[in-house]
């Protein structure tokens, strides 16, 4: 009947290129202005800005008009018609596929039927027209994937991403446990991590990307609501992900911090990816303050081991606290009589996903430099399951720690010949290159003046304390030019030894030493294949 009436035609293909002239010169600066809000690409943000009541991308309009008066002073639309085409095809499709995608993740909510993949395929048989508009949008689509652009969209690759993550934790708990297959994960109890980027940093060169490494924070002012957003704080996050550190952060509020300490211990993780390893920093302020804040440190070292975790203590020359300069070795997170404090960072914490949390600064550390051909000094004084000698192989696989020599040393009074060659054989099967040294003189004892703690306490553990004392001197004999000492961290028994007394144990053994030193004590589980053999 159109046909039969001529003029009808002409009016219908006259409204047809009209009403997809309009919608173009409306729909698409709308479109672009979105496009520009999101900061995908560069030097195109100047066409976000809207006016009016309705945020009008009136700067879009003008590119618009520009554009489609200077095709049409070109006065042949059929050279242009084909790109066209395929640039409408390419949005099809993709967005055809985008609702397949999302039916097939089987998210919550509301999403399109998989039919969609019929159109998307339709409009991909169309390939040999397409080829100059696929390489546009597959140059565009690399570039977006490449900068990672901080914009949630709630696509469907994120949840590909979490249904694929979930079934392999879930598979997990199929796995037993093998001493093969044993990971350090590693709880890392920094407070907000931009205060103590050396204990981060030397967490991240032993975990790197193939273990479990979360980062702990105690909030012990009570359950508030400031509180609590302080504790679940993004921007700690960001900062990790500044500094390229793959950590978990986790906070939590509490009412003193060892229940703060004990909630990490118990809830961390998920199934089989949970800490198996405590890290911390070595309160240094244990004589000036409360006795009840040392009974609490020591406390969470006694709640790991009853948890069956492995133990670190980190201590450096300098400290580890870079929010205070005065107090630098202080950790307010382990102190018991001060509210933490906010980090002087620029950390800015929004609630909109839209908007940037901008991370503290990122301070260096001796961690984050290359170590050269130094030594890691190993002192190996109890069989506790190999933690001892694990972790410091685990850094001389990263680059920065690659031309250290790992250098053993083992306590005893032995001076056979074929002891020390046991020895050598036993550390060599862990593929460690050793220098084995024996301490023959761990007993000779040197006068200390130790405050805070009784004469019958000190009488009854004599031969323990003066044993720190002997180990602070060889330490400072053969490890004073060491890249880092790692050391058997000495137990003191509940009900036994004070807890003041142990912390003067290690007090005493860490002190007045130039490298870092990181105390470690395993939990007795074997780690090393060595065991197993």
């Amino acid at each position: 009947m159109v046909s039969a009436f001529s003029p009808l035609i002409t009016a219908g293909i006259f409204g047809a290129t009209l009403s997809s002239a309009l919608a173009c010169l409306v729909s698409a600066p709308k479109v672009f202005q979105c496009l520009c809000k999101d900061k995908l690409y560069p030097l195109i943000g100047v066409f976000g800005k809207g006016y009016g009541r309705n945020d009008e991308p009136l700067r879009g309009y003008f590119l618009t008009y520009i554009i489609a008066a200077c095709f049409i002073l070109i006065a042949e639309l059929n050279t242009i018609a084909p790109i066209i085409s395929n640039f409408y095809l390419c949005s099809y499709c993709l967005i055809n596929f985008s609702c397949f995608h999302a039916s097939i993740t089987n998210s919550p909510g509301w999403r399109p039927s998989s039919g969609s993949t019929v159109s998307g395929c339709l409009c991909w048989s169309l390939w040999w027209a397409a080829l100059i508009a696929f390489g546009i949008v597959i140059v565009l689509l690399g570039y977006t994937l490449y900068k990672k652009p901080a914009v949630n969209w709630g696509s469907s690759v994120q949840a590909g991403s979490y249904n694929m993550a979930l079934t392999q934790c879930v598979a997990l708990n199929q796995v037993g446990d093998h001493v093969k297959n044993y990971r350090p994960q590693c709880l890392v109890l920094t407070g907000p991590p931009s205060r103590r980027p050396a204990l981060v940093d030397l967490v991240s060169c032993l975990t790197k990307s193939l273990s479990l490494m979360m980062c702990g924070s105690v909030e012990t002012a009570g359950p508030s609501l400031s509180v609590l957003q302080d504790a679940s704080c993004e921007g700690h996050v960001a900062w990790l992900n500044q500094r390229k550190v793959k950590s978990f952060y986790r906070g939590v509020a509490a009412a003193d911090l060892r229940s703060g300490v004990n909630i990490l211990l118990q809830g961390a993780g998920l199934g089989r990816i949970k800490p198996n390893v405590l890290l911390m920093g070595f309160k240094k302020d244990w004589q000036s303050d409360t006795p009840q804040a040392a009974d609490n440190y020591i406390g969470i070292l006694h709640d790991a081991f009853d948890l069956q975790y492995g133990v670190c203590i980190l201590r450096l020359r300098e400290g580890l606290d870079v929010s205070h300069t005065a107090q630098s070795h202080i950790n307010p997170g382990f102190d018991e009589g001060h509210k933490s404090t906010p980090v002087p960072s620029r950390i800015q914490t929004r609630t909109s996903s839209s908007e940037y949390i901008e991370p503290g600064p990122q301070l260096s550390t001796v961690f984050q430099k290359k170590q050269g051909k130094k030594t890691i000094d190993v002192y190996w004084l109890s069989d506790d399951g190999g933690l001892t000698l694990l972790l410091p192989y685990l850094l001389t696989r990263r680059k920065r720690w690659a031309r250290c020599k790992v250098r053993v040393f083992v306590g005893g009074e032995t001076e056979q010949k074929d002891e020390q060659k046991r020895i050598e054989n036993m550390v060599g099967r862990f593929k460690i290159e050793t220098n084995p040294k024996q301490d023959s003189d761990c007993d000779l004892p040197r006068q200390e003046e130790l405050s805070m703690i009784t004469d019958q306490d000190l009488e009854r553990n004599r031969a323990k304390s003066l044993r720190q004392i002997r180990l602070n001197e060889v330490l400072q004999d053969y490890s004073r030019e060491a890249a880092l000492i790692v050391i058997t961290m000495p137990v003191g028994r509940k009900g036994v030894c004070p807890n003041t007394l142990y912390l003067a144990w290690l007090d005493f053994l860490s002190r007045d030493l130039r490298a870092p030193i990181l105390l470690v004590r395993g939990n007795h589980e074997n780690v090393l294949t060595y065991y197993c053999q």
